[in-house]
C-alpha cells in the first residue's frame, strides 16, 4: 500500500479528531474524555509542524502536531509532540515516517526541544518513541486519574543537535 505525507489541511480537521477518538476510547493515550471543537483544537496545537499520512484512497491514517508547553518566552523552542494513527493503521511501522517528518520540519521552525508524556503501561509507544530518539526523562507517579483510575506517566523529550 502507498501512503502519502503532507503538511495538515483545515479539510483534515473531522478526520484528526475522529482519530483523536479513537485515542480517547482507548484509555491508552490521552487524558482527555472528550472530543474537542475543531476550534479548540486548533488554538491548541501550533500551526506549523502538522501532518497527516494518507492511504492510497486518500483517506487520513496518522495525524501529529505540535503544542506549546508554555506561553513563557524562555520556552519557545519547547513543544509537546501528539501522534495518532487510526486504530487499523497501528503497529505498521507508519509512526516513524510521521513522526521523523515532524522533527526535522520542528527544527527548521526552531524548536531545540520535543517532549511528550505517555502512560507507563502504552508499552508500544514507549517503544515507538526510544526507537525514535526520545530519552526517557523521569515517570511521575499517579499524575492525574483518567475514568476514576490513577496513571502513572513516562516523560520524553528529544533535543535537537542543530537548533
Amino acid at each position: 500500500m502507498n501512503y502519502e505525507l503532507r503538511q495538515m489541511l483545515p479539510s483534515d480537521e473531522t478526520r484528526v479528531l475522529e482519530i483523536y477518538k479513537q485515542g480517547i476510547d482507548s484509555g491508552m493515550a490521552t487524558f482527555e474524555t472528550e472530543i474537542p471543537t475543531a476550534e479548540a483544537w486548533d488554538m491548541e496545537y501550533f500551526n506549523d509542524c502538522r501532518w497527516v499520512l494518507e492511504n492510497e484512497t486518500n483517506k487520513v491514517v496518522g495525524w501529529c502536531a505540535l503544542k506549546p508547553v508554555s506561553k513563557r518566552e524562555c520556552f519557545k523552542g519547547v513543544a509537546e509532540v501528539s501522534i495518532y494513527f487510526d486504530n487499523e493503521y497501528q503497529g505498521k511501522g507508519l509512526g516513524s515516517v510521521l513522526l521523523k517528518k515532524m522533527i526535522l520540519d520542528s527544527e527548521d521552525h526552531g524548536f531545540w526541544t520535543l517532549q511528550t508524556n505517555i502512560f507507563s503501561e502504552n508499552e508500544a509507544s514507549v517503544k515507538f518513541h526510544q526507537k525514535n530518539g526520545f530519552r526517557i526523562v523521569g515517570v511521575r507517579k499517579k499524575l492525574g486519574k483518567l475514568n476514576g483510575e490513577w496513571k502513572d506517566v513516562v516523560m520524553f523529550e528529544k533535543r535537537s543537535e542543530i537548533v
